[in-house]
């Protein structure tokens, strides 16, 4: 499997576009909703602080996901 885990924690018990992030369940959602990329949240890996995404995609896929991402976090720093 192709897989990264990164920490979530900073956006914990915030709340992003009305949504709660309780745990990384809900960021996971929150990034599915607003930036229209998958994941995991790490609840289901005894990692809540933790989201998995994987990277078995194309260059180009990866990269429009990170952009995605960034831009939509962006909105919230």
């Amino acid at each position: 499997a192709f897989y990264f885990y990164p920490d979530i924690s900073y956006y914990i018990g915030k709340t992003l576009n009305g949504k709660e992030i309780k745990d990384s369940d809900d960021f996971a959602m929150f990034l599915l909703d607003e930036a229209h990329v998958g994941s995991v949240g790490g609840v289901s890996f005894g990692s809540p602080e933790c989201i998995r995404f994987s990277y078995a995609a194309s260059e180009a896929e990866l990269r429009e996901a990170m952009k995605r991402i960034k831009e939509t976090l962006e909105k919230y720093a």
